[in-house]
């Protein structure tokens, strides 16, 4: 995977981030914490899963390896997620794009919250990131859906069409 490329995918995923923030802002307070029995309870869980395994990935990219995800309960409301998010993604962001191609390919190690120490090239983990965020992000549409609140179009290919359009193409 190429550094453009990898920019692209975390252009989407930012993106994307910033849809699935726009149709929870439907919700009522008590819906977004409400617990709803999916893997992460809520719809606020699910969200501060999302940003929290960002964070944790970052720190991992940059050779720290933190023993916990951020604690679900510091946001009370959608807000104080937003405003923590807001404050997070320009140094995702600023990390991804000062990449080489060597940097994607170097080897990273890294201790897990679960299983043990791993290794692998940083693209492969950077990828993963992305692939999480579109996994729970699916989670948070049913469950908006649940709640009577249309989702949002959050598919890379809307993405991708999005971005044509802007450019004129």
């Amino acid at each position: 995977m190429s550094p453009e490329e990898m920019r692209t995918l975390y252009d989407y995923n930012a993106w994307a981030n910033h849809r699935q923030l726009q149709a929870a802002s439907k919700l009522a307070p008590e819906q977004f914490v409400k617990p709803m029995g999916s893997s992460f309870g809520s719809i606020r869980d699910t969200l501060a899963h999302i940003y929290g395994a960002e964070w944790l990935w970052l720190e991992r990219f940059q050779g720290r390896s933190p023993s916990s995800l951020p604690d679900t309960g510091q946001f009370p409301d959608l807000k104080s997620l937003q405003e923590r998010w807001t404050e997070f993604e320009p140094g995702l962001l600023s990390f991804v794009r000062g990449l080489t191609q060597a940097d994607l390919d170097r080897v990273m190690e890294y201790k897990t919250l679960k299983f043990g120490v791993y290794k692998n090239p940083l693209w492969q983990s950077m990828q993963h990131l992305v692939n999480h965020a579109t996994y729970h992000r699916g989670q948070v549409t049913t469950l908006l859906r649940q709640h009577g609140v249309e989702p949002t179009l959050t598919d890379l290919m809307h993405f991708y069409r999005e971005r044509a359009v802007a450019a004129g193409a």
